[in-house]
């Protein structure tokens, strides 16, 4: 187990560093100067120009800036926002509530429907029921997400009148920011409709966002208890006279699980990358809109840190996900 830390963690430590040179890089590559963008549109002396680059550190080598860049991060100063003056790291603390909020109520979403889905469908092997949860599991993996929300949006907000279009909140309510969880803060106001109003406004970006994690969940869980059900264990189990529902939920499904829990890792980084498609179009405050308005300014910092900090907290979710693996199934901790 020593060993297999070790590896992971190695492995690390190799990607944290190749994320922050492909994120330092790409940003620089991005047309556009922060220092003209702040001045607007106005008649700015050269001078000045250069004096605020030479004041931000951008009129030194590329090289330098990402050494500065490199080491500020490793003593966890992300440096100043380019656009508001603050503090990366307090912005992104600030924002980031809100993203886990989102990502975390559309994975819940994703694994309450799709492992019952791929449950029935192996159940169901070649009938319709089969075919039609994995055709719509095709056609959720296939609609890009922009498409999705803007269809959900017409339908329930704009033809039904059900949701809200955006935000996390209606403006009726004075919510004071306790967790940064919505949820959890409309439950501590004294407002009694909070919640539901919260709870209102999340639900179609957490379907929106959770669409694609549903449909490759329900199609691993399928492909998983089919390769299960066809083991040795499982028939002997059946051939004990084992009710059907102790023979999949005991035998079959608790080992269909483990690559499933894989899976499920795995798609936390796409739920990051979606969140800045859902968030911009539902107007979330969430992380995932903060790196768009850096983009829109510019905003080295902010890019270079958020990228930093999103792509870390996906190494460690896989990395747990990787231990609570190799503690399930040892074998795989004799892999490379």
């Amino acid at each position: 187990m020593a060993l297999f830390l070790a590896r992971r963690l190695a492995l690390v430590l190799v990607t944290v560093f190749g994320i922050t040179v492909f994120a330092f890089a790409l940003i620089h590559l991005i047309p556009g100067d922060p220092v003209t963008l702040m001045f607007g549109e106005r008649n700015v002396d050269p001078a000045q120009l250069a004096a605020l680059r030479a004041q931000l550190g951008l009129d030194r080598p590329l090289i330098v800036q990402y050494g500065l860049y490199v080491w500020r991060a490793l003593h966890g100063d992300l440096g100043t926002s380019l656009a508001t003056h603050d503090s990366v790291m307090d912005e992104f603390l600030t924002y980031f509530p809100a993203t886990i909020e989102l990502a975390v109520s559309a994975m819940l979403l994703a694994i309450l429907l799709g492992v019952p889905a791929g449950i029935i469908a192996a159940l169901r092997r070649g009938g319709t029921t089969d075919y039609s949860v994995m055709g719509l599991a095709l056609a959720g993996y296939s609609m890009p997400i922009f498409w999705w929300a803007i269809l959900l949006i017409l339908l329930f907000s704009v033809t039904l009148g059900i949701t809200p279009v955006s935000g996390r909140v209606d403006i009726a309510y004075d919510i004071q920011p306790v967790t940064g969880f919505m949820l959890i803060d409309s439950l501590l106001s004294d407002d009694s409709g909070a919640f539901r109003s919260a709870l209102s406004h999340l639900v179609l970006p957490a379907v929106a966002l959770g669409t694609i994690p549903l449909a490759v969940i329900a199609r691993m869980t399928r492909s998983a208890m089919l390769e299960v059900l066809n083991e040795d264990y499982v028939r002997t189990a059946r051939a004990k006279g084992l009710s059907p529902l102790r023979v999949v939920g005991l035998h079959a499904l608790r080992n269909a699980l483990i690559p499933v829990i894989t899976v499920v890792g795995l798609q936390v980084g796409s739920l990051f990358g979606g969140a800045v498609l859902t968030e911009t179009i539902f107007a979330w405050p969430g992380v995932g809109n903060w790196l768009i308005h850096g983009i829109q300014r510019r905003d080295y910092p902010v890019l270079q840190g958020g990228i930093l900090m999103v792509a870390v907290v996906v190494i460690l979710v896989n990395l747990t996900v990787d231990i609570l693996s190799s503690m399930v199934n040892p074998r795989m901790r004799h892999r490379g």
